[in-house]
């Protein structure tokens, strides 16, 4: 029962981590537009964090339940994933780069599976078809999304760039300011609501895991009966979990991320509002569309190339591709760095218990 209350620490340290590591992916646009002070837009995205964080649970399983064989998770396999991700997490914070926290949870999830099984990669779900003919696995839901997900942003967000540019050409640039400066308050709010109904809902999958992993290992046997709550013996998200992540995220994002938002709101491409619309728009659309298909994309990863997609189509020079270089390393690192992390805190547990 102990390491148990150790994960959910763990937990909802990742969990408020990943909402002021992730903020600027909501508001950082809304804030190098001039649309929003920064404390309006950290008041404005975390009322949509904490409202999309409570719709659905479709990410959740996929996180739970969808990627590696839960059988052979353990407790020890659950908290060393989450301080792998944890790690990585304020790492890239201290360096200012806007990695991603789902693959940072995803890739110490697996890191971690793989040591509690001696190495036997059959512990990790590749690819498979439910009962009901959907399919899932670390292929088709991480991976393919991974590299899916980025090029759809850059791709639409030059795309609604240009069209706005092509409707707009008649229209004063003081009058498209005024009507986009209005129209990001909406994009910023999408944005923020679409990040929460599918960021925070990753870590309701693990603790959902920690639960079922509890409850069949028998570590629950003997809790009182006021904690009989704790007991899943299906494979459920509970509304306490919900809840508590969405408040934990909201909270996280309330304490803003300052350094993230400078990299993304400023270092890689100027903006007017009409740019900052475009982007969010299209980055808010990408991850709704997948938090409805129960895939945990990078909100991270999606708004920075809708950021690139919409300063490319201005002229490809607009793009300081110095700062983009940086950026993709972080992406390229993290899912490897972290599921080592995840196997050597498993080994080091495992030397020292």
């Amino acid at each position: 029962m102990t390491l148990f209350l150790f994960v959910l620490l763990a937990a909802f340290v990742f969990e408020y981590i990943n909402g002021f590591h992730d903020t600027a992916n909501a508001i950082a646009t809304v804030v190098s537009t001039k649309v929003l002070t920064p404390r309006l837009a950290i008041l404005w995205a975390t009322f949509w964090n904490l409202l999309g964080a409570l719709m659905g649970t479709a990410v959740a399983a996929t996180i739970g339940k969808g990627l590696v064989d839960t059988n052979a998770v353990t407790m020890p396999t659950v908290l060393c994933a989450l301080l792998g991700a944890i790690i990585w997490n304020l790492f890239t914070w201290w360096l200012g780069l806007p990695s991603s926290s789902s693959h940072a949870l995803v890739g110490g999830l697996c890191g971690a599976a793989l040591a509690t099984v001696h190495g036997d990669w059959s512990v990790l779900r590749w690819s498979y078809v439910d009962a009901k003919g959907a399919t899932g696995g670390l292929w088709p839901k991480i991976v393919m999304p991974m590299f899916l997900s980025p090029l759809l942003g850059f791709v639409i967000g030059a795309a609604i760039m240009f069209l706005l540019t092509a409707l707009l050409r008649r229209v004063r640039p003081r009058h498209v300011s005024l009507i986009f400066g209005k129209a990001q308050l909406l994009s910023a709010g999408f944005m923020g609501y679409s990040h929460g109904s599918n960021d925070a809902q990753k870590t309701m999958g693990i603790i959902a895991l920690a639960l079922f992993t509890g409850t069949n290992s028998g570590v629950f046997n003997d809790l009182p009966g006021w904690l009989g709550f704790l007991r899943t013996p299906e494979f459920t998200i509970p509304h306490w979990v919900m809840i508590s992540c969405a408040l934990t995220m909201a909270a996280g994002t309330a304490g803003g991320g300052w350094r993230i938002i400078r990299t993304m709101g400023h270092k890689m491409v100027k903006l007017q509002p009409v740019h900052g619309f475009a982007a969010e728009t299209t980055a808010a659309l990408i991850i709704h569309g997948a938090s409805t298909l129960g895939v945990p994309v990078s909100t991270t990863h999606v708004i920075s190339t809708s950021i690139m997609g919409v300063g490319a189509s201005k002229r490809f020079s607009a793009v300081k591709w110095g700062v983009v270089e940086r950026i993709v390393w972080a992406w390229v690192l993290t899912l490897p760095v972290t599921g080592l992390l995840g196997y050597g805190l498993v080994h080091l547990l495992r030397i020292t218990s």
